[in-house]
């Protein structure tokens, strides 16, 4: 039996105001992972500040891409020799305002970007006063596999990871920020254990390797559980960290088939898969995922698209599907 061993690094971080300060701590633990042997390396989401859409008005400011955050993350990709996914950043793009998660190869290289494209506006998490959403699934190879990123309320959608997963990605990277919110009272029961499981479902359903990397700590009234954690494709939690910051590391084998060996799931890739997001139709054609946006009535639409794995979609809404690769 073939094994294709990687080792991941989460770096699980509490931030305060300085947002100097927070990048600085996140390069030190991008170090800390790489001197631990992690090869692919990831951080939370927004880490170089507090979590600023608890507030339907904040101070804090947009940058452009590139800009000092991301220069940082590029070298310290190169200067610790690792496949970075760098959080996210609140990213400045024109008149448009994005949370955007960048993907940087042993050289620095940026090689992904993407943008969240599911945006939450609810108490606490006003984040669509923030953001434009994305229009764009981003997949990329590294020379340890192919991987994709989706942002933290991307994790309650199972068409996000699906797409990325037609789309060839090996691992799923969820940056997050989630917590418990003082004076909201979880009548459901343990989101926790909620937002876990379903992601747990998405490496399943999917037979992909799922790390979702969480903050910690106490920002306001918001009590970041924290919680990080890496799960292999048959659901099997290989790590879970706690409510503490740190450098979290654990070897995966990028081999491991879960359901898909055993029982045969995706083998709608050769027999035409056919489903539903948004008003997108999704169909595995061959070697490629097209995309046709239905009218309001449910007959669907052809979606004009260039030839290859990217296909754009006209708005609302609008997707782009992009898998990119590397020598």
């Amino acid at each position: 039996m073939r094994s294709r061993q990687v080792r991941l690094g989460i770096v699980q971080m509490s931030m305060s105001d300085d947002r100097q300060q927070n990048v600085e701590n996140a390069v030190a633990f991008i170090g800390e992972a790489a001197s631990r042997g992690a090869r692919l390396v990831c951080l939370p989401e927004l880490f170089a500040a507090r979590y600023f859409p608890t507030k339907r008005r904040s101070r804090d400011h947009p940058e452009s891409i590139p800009g000092p955050t991301s220069r940082a993350l590029s070298e310290s990709a190169k200067e610790s020799r690792v496949t970075l996914v760098g959080g996210s950043i609140f990213e400045k793009a024109g008149e448009r305002r994005y949370n955007t998660c960048l993907v940087f190869d042993e050289s620095g290289r940026t090689i992904s970007k993407y943008r969240k494209i599911h945006i939450p506006q609810d108490e606490h998490y006003f984040e669509q006063d923030y953001f434009d959403p994305g229009n764009r699934y981003a997949v990329t190879k590294t020379a340890w596999g192919k991987i994709g990123t989706l942002i933290c309320f991307d994790q309650w959608y199972p068409e996000a990871a699906r797409i990325e997963r037609l789309m060839g990605a090996e691992v799923l990277f969820y940056p997050t920020a989630i917590g418990w919110v003082k004076g909201i009272e979880p009548v459901e029961g343990d989101w926790q254990k909620a937002w876990e499981a379903v992601q747990v479902g998405h490496a399943i359903s999917n037979s992909v390797v799922v790390c979702a990397v969480n903050r910690v700590g106490v920002e306001g009234d918001t009590t970041f559980w924290g919680g990080s954690f890496v799960c292999d494709q048959f659901g099997n939690v290989l790590l879970r960290a706690g409510d503490k910051p740190g450098v979290f590391t654990v070897d995966c084998d990028l081999d491991l088939e879960g359901c898909r060996g055993r029982v045969g799931i995706h083998e709608e890739q050769e027999a035409g898969l056919l489903f539903r997001h948004n008003r997108i139709v999704f169909r595995w054609s061959g070697d490629q995922l097209k995309a046709t946006r239905c009218r309001r009535s449910g007959s669907p639409m052809k979606v004009p698209g260039s030839r290859g794995p990217r296909i754009r979609t006209p708005s609302p809404p609008r997707y782009s599907l992009q898998s990119r690769g590397h020598s």
